[in-house]
Protein backbone atom coordinates (compact mmCIF):
# COMPACT_ATOMS: atom_id res chain seq x y z
CA UNK A 1 0.00 0.00 0.00
CA UNK A 2 0.99 3.35 -0.85
CA UNK A 3 0.24 6.84 0.27
CA UNK A 4 0.44 10.75 -0.39
CA UNK A 5 1.09 13.02 2.93
CA UNK A 6 0.09 16.61 1.43
CA UNK A 7 0.46 19.72 3.71
CA UNK A 8 -1.09 22.77 2.68
CA UNK A 9 2.15 25.34 3.09
CA UNK A 10 3.42 28.75 3.17
CA UNK A 11 0.66 30.12 5.03
CA UNK A 12 2.12 32.01 7.95
CA UNK A 13 1.52 29.37 10.82
CA UNK A 14 5.18 28.57 11.75
CA UNK A 15 5.08 24.96 11.43
CA UNK A 16 6.73 24.38 7.80
CA UNK A 17 9.67 23.33 8.68
CA UNK A 18 8.95 21.20 11.71
CA UNK A 19 6.20 19.45 9.36
CA UNK A 20 8.78 19.26 6.48
CA UNK A 21 10.08 15.78 7.07
CA UNK A 22 6.53 14.01 8.08
CA UNK A 23 5.35 15.06 4.65
CA UNK A 24 5.66 13.99 0.42
CA UNK A 25 3.60 17.07 -0.69
CA UNK A 26 3.81 20.41 0.07
CA UNK A 27 1.03 22.48 -1.14
CA UNK A 28 1.93 26.56 -1.55
CA UNK A 29 0.35 29.47 -0.67
CA UNK A 30 0.52 31.64 -3.50
CA UNK A 31 0.01 35.15 -2.42
CA UNK A 32 -4.06 35.34 -2.85
CA UNK A 33 -5.05 34.19 0.73
CA UNK A 34 -1.29 33.65 2.12
CA UNK A 35 2.10 34.13 1.72
CA UNK A 36 4.28 36.20 -0.85
CA UNK A 37 7.43 36.04 -3.15
CA UNK A 38 9.78 35.10 -0.26
CA UNK A 39 7.64 32.41 2.00
CA UNK A 40 7.20 30.73 -1.62
CA UNK A 41 11.10 30.60 -2.07
CA UNK A 42 11.76 30.04 1.34
CA UNK A 43 8.87 26.91 1.62
CA UNK A 44 10.22 25.64 -1.54
CA UNK A 45 13.80 25.83 -0.35
CA UNK A 46 12.87 23.52 2.25
CA UNK A 47 10.81 20.80 0.03
CA UNK A 48 14.13 20.72 -1.80
CA UNK A 49 16.08 19.93 1.12
CA UNK A 50 13.60 17.08 2.25
CA UNK A 51 12.48 15.34 -0.89
CA UNK A 52 8.82 17.02 -0.56
CA UNK A 53 7.14 17.05 -4.32
CA UNK A 54 6.01 21.44 -5.30
CA UNK A 55 2.71 21.91 -5.66
CA UNK A 56 0.84 24.87 -6.02
CA UNK A 57 -2.03 26.13 -3.23
CA UNK A 58 -4.31 28.44 -5.28
CA UNK A 59 -7.27 30.56 -3.91
CA UNK A 60 -9.75 33.01 -4.20
CA UNK A 61 -8.07 36.75 -3.74
CA UNK A 62 -9.33 36.76 0.23
CA UNK A 63 -6.46 37.22 2.63
CA UNK A 64 -9.26 38.84 4.82
CA UNK A 65 -11.05 35.97 5.10
CA UNK A 66 -7.78 33.27 4.74
CA UNK A 67 -9.92 32.44 0.98
CA UNK A 68 -12.67 30.25 3.19
CA UNK A 69 -14.58 32.70 2.25
CA UNK A 70 -17.25 31.53 -1.22
CA UNK A 71 -17.14 33.96 -3.70
CA UNK A 72 -19.90 34.29 -6.78
CA UNK A 73 -17.60 34.73 -9.47
CA UNK A 74 -17.76 34.08 -13.26
CA UNK A 75 -16.12 30.80 -14.32
CA UNK A 76 -13.93 32.90 -16.23
CA UNK A 77 -12.38 34.61 -13.77
CA UNK A 78 -11.91 31.59 -11.62
CA UNK A 79 -9.92 30.58 -14.99
CA UNK A 80 -7.73 33.21 -14.56
CA UNK A 81 -7.12 33.54 -10.81
CA UNK A 82 -5.84 29.79 -10.64
CA UNK A 83 -3.64 30.57 -13.69
CA UNK A 84 -2.29 33.93 -12.19
CA UNK A 85 -1.04 31.87 -9.20
CA UNK A 86 0.50 28.97 -10.91
CA UNK A 87 2.39 31.83 -13.21
CA UNK A 88 3.55 32.97 -9.50
CA UNK A 89 4.45 29.91 -8.21
CA UNK A 90 6.49 28.79 -11.32
CA UNK A 91 8.48 32.07 -11.43
CA UNK A 92 9.46 30.97 -7.82
CA UNK A 93 10.22 27.32 -8.86
CA UNK A 94 12.20 28.59 -12.00
CA UNK A 95 14.42 30.33 -9.67
CA UNK A 96 15.65 27.12 -7.88
CA UNK A 97 15.83 24.85 -11.20
CA UNK A 98 12.49 23.23 -10.05
CA UNK A 99 9.13 22.57 -11.15
CA UNK A 100 5.79 22.35 -9.61
CA UNK A 101 4.53 18.87 -9.62
CA UNK A 102 0.61 19.15 -8.98
CA UNK A 103 -2.14 21.51 -7.91
CA UNK A 104 -4.42 21.93 -5.07
CA UNK A 105 -6.78 24.29 -4.86
CA UNK A 106 -7.24 26.18 -1.35
CA UNK A 107 -10.36 26.69 0.82
CA UNK A 108 -13.54 27.82 -0.47
CA UNK A 109 -12.76 27.21 -3.78
CA UNK A 110 -11.62 24.02 -3.08
CA UNK A 111 -15.19 23.14 -1.47
CA UNK A 112 -16.74 24.99 -4.45
CA UNK A 113 -14.84 22.99 -7.04
CA UNK A 114 -15.59 19.82 -5.59
CA UNK A 115 -20.23 20.56 -5.45
CA UNK A 116 -19.63 22.54 -9.12
CA UNK A 117 -18.80 20.89 -11.91
CA UNK A 118 -18.62 24.34 -13.77
CA UNK A 119 -16.51 25.75 -10.89
CA UNK A 120 -14.21 22.11 -11.56
CA UNK A 121 -14.01 22.30 -15.03
CA UNK A 122 -12.71 25.89 -15.11
CA UNK A 123 -10.19 25.17 -12.62
CA UNK A 124 -9.16 21.79 -14.80
CA UNK A 125 -9.32 23.61 -17.88
CA UNK A 126 -6.69 26.43 -16.12
CA UNK A 127 -4.29 23.48 -15.00
CA UNK A 128 -4.36 21.78 -18.72
CA UNK A 129 -3.48 25.12 -20.62
CA UNK A 130 -0.71 25.98 -17.94
CA UNK A 131 0.82 22.51 -18.20
CA UNK A 132 -0.96 19.25 -18.74
CA UNK A 133 1.30 17.27 -16.96
CA UNK A 134 0.61 18.75 -14.06
CA UNK A 135 -1.54 16.74 -11.16
CA UNK A 136 -5.04 17.58 -9.90
CA UNK A 137 -5.48 17.29 -5.82
CA UNK A 138 -9.49 17.26 -5.08
CA UNK A 139 -11.74 15.70 -2.76
CA UNK A 140 -11.70 12.33 -3.09
CA UNK A 141 -14.88 10.97 -5.92
CA UNK A 142 -15.93 15.11 -6.32
CA UNK A 143 -16.47 16.71 -9.37
CA UNK A 144 -13.12 18.61 -8.82
CA UNK A 145 -12.15 14.79 -10.09
CA UNK A 146 -14.15 14.09 -12.57
CA UNK A 147 -13.89 17.18 -14.65
CA UNK A 148 -9.91 17.21 -14.39
CA UNK A 149 -10.29 13.24 -15.68
CA UNK A 150 -12.37 14.26 -18.56
CA UNK A 151 -10.14 16.70 -20.23
CA UNK A 152 -7.37 13.88 -19.70
CA UNK A 153 -5.35 15.54 -16.68
CA UNK A 154 -4.38 13.32 -14.10
CA UNK A 155 -5.69 13.15 -10.88
CA UNK A 156 -4.81 12.42 -6.74
CA UNK A 157 -7.95 11.77 -4.62
CA UNK A 158 -7.67 13.50 -1.72
CA UNK A 159 -8.65 12.44 1.70
CA UNK A 160 -8.27 14.07 4.95
CA UNK A 161 -7.25 12.55 8.56
CA UNK A 162 -8.69 15.56 10.39
CA UNK A 163 -11.88 16.43 9.12
CA UNK A 164 -14.93 14.54 9.26
CA UNK A 165 -17.21 13.42 6.64
CA UNK A 166 -21.32 14.07 5.87
CA UNK A 167 -23.03 11.01 4.18
CA UNK A 168 -22.89 12.41 0.77
CA UNK A 169 -18.46 12.52 0.98
CA UNK A 170 -18.87 16.01 1.55
CA UNK A 171 -16.32 17.56 4.66
CA UNK A 172 -18.23 18.60 7.60
CA UNK A 173 -18.22 22.89 7.31
CA UNK A 174 -15.91 24.39 9.28
CA UNK A 175 -18.59 26.21 10.81
CA UNK A 176 -20.28 23.28 12.31
CA UNK A 177 -19.52 21.80 15.46
CA UNK A 178 -17.40 18.96 14.77
CA UNK A 179 -15.87 19.59 12.17
CA UNK A 180 -12.43 19.17 12.82
CA UNK A 181 -10.77 16.19 14.35
CA UNK A 182 -8.46 17.59 17.42
CA UNK A 183 -7.64 13.41 18.92
CA UNK A 184 -4.59 12.25 17.22
CA UNK A 185 -6.33 8.67 18.01
CA UNK A 186 -9.33 8.96 15.91
CA UNK A 187 -6.98 10.80 12.60
CA UNK A 188 -4.73 8.16 12.95
CA UNK A 189 -7.33 5.16 12.65
CA UNK A 190 -9.70 7.57 10.37
CA UNK A 191 -6.46 7.85 7.99
CA UNK A 192 -6.21 3.64 8.03
CA UNK A 193 -9.23 3.09 7.46
CA UNK A 194 -9.24 4.90 4.31
CA UNK A 195 -6.46 3.39 3.14
CA UNK A 196 -6.68 -0.10 3.67
CA UNK A 197 -10.56 -0.14 4.02
CA UNK A 198 -11.55 2.27 1.28
CA UNK A 199 -14.05 3.80 3.76
CA UNK A 200 -14.68 6.13 6.07
CA UNK A 201 -17.13 6.54 8.59
CA UNK A 202 -19.35 9.64 8.68
CA UNK A 203 -20.38 12.04 11.44
CA UNK A 204 -24.05 9.95 11.37
CA UNK A 205 -22.18 6.68 11.90
CA UNK A 206 -22.61 5.70 8.51
CA UNK A 207 -19.87 3.74 6.17
CA UNK A 208 -19.57 4.85 2.69
CA UNK A 209 -17.17 4.55 0.12
CA UNK A 210 -13.97 6.71 -0.34
CA UNK A 211 -10.92 6.52 -2.73
CA UNK A 212 -7.58 7.50 -0.87
CA UNK A 213 -4.12 8.63 -2.90
CA UNK A 214 -3.46 11.57 -0.88
CA UNK A 215 -4.14 12.53 2.63
CA UNK A 216 -4.27 15.89 3.67
CA UNK A 217 -3.08 17.01 7.19
CA UNK A 218 -3.19 20.72 8.46
CA UNK A 219 -0.36 23.27 9.69
CA UNK A 220 -2.25 25.18 11.64
CA UNK A 221 -3.45 22.89 14.14
CA UNK A 222 -2.64 23.56 18.23
CA UNK A 223 -0.76 19.83 18.05
CA UNK A 224 -0.18 19.99 14.02
CA UNK A 225 3.36 18.90 14.36
CA UNK A 226 2.94 16.26 16.77
CA UNK A 227 -0.19 14.48 14.48
CA UNK A 228 1.94 15.09 11.61
CA UNK A 229 4.78 12.83 13.16
CA UNK A 230 2.38 10.34 14.62
CA UNK A 231 0.37 9.88 11.61
CA UNK A 232 3.55 9.44 9.74
CA UNK A 233 5.51 6.70 12.08
CA UNK A 234 1.83 4.95 12.16
CA UNK A 235 1.01 4.20 8.56
CA UNK A 236 4.65 3.18 8.46
CA UNK A 237 4.06 0.69 10.97
CA UNK A 238 1.53 -0.67 8.94
CA UNK A 239 3.41 -1.40 6.39
CA UNK A 240 2.10 2.24 4.26
CA UNK A 241 4.72 3.26 1.94
CA UNK A 242 4.73 6.71 2.09
CA UNK A 243 5.08 8.41 -1.28
CA UNK A 244 4.56 11.74 -2.98
CA UNK A 245 2.21 11.38 -6.42
CA UNK A 246 4.55 12.07 -9.38
CA UNK A 247 4.01 12.94 -12.87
Amino acid sequence: MIIDLNCDMGEGFGTDAAMMPFISSANIACGYHAGDENTMKETIRATMEHGVQIGAHPSFFDRENFGRKEMSLPVAEIYDLVSAQMKLLNAATNYFGTKINHVKPHGALYNMSASDPFIAEAIANAIRDFDPRLILFGLSGSHSISRAEIIGLKTANEVFADRTYRDDGSLTPRSQPGALIEDADIAVQQALQMIKEKSVTTITGKKIPVAAETICIHGDGKYAVVFAKRLHEELVRAGIKIQPVKK
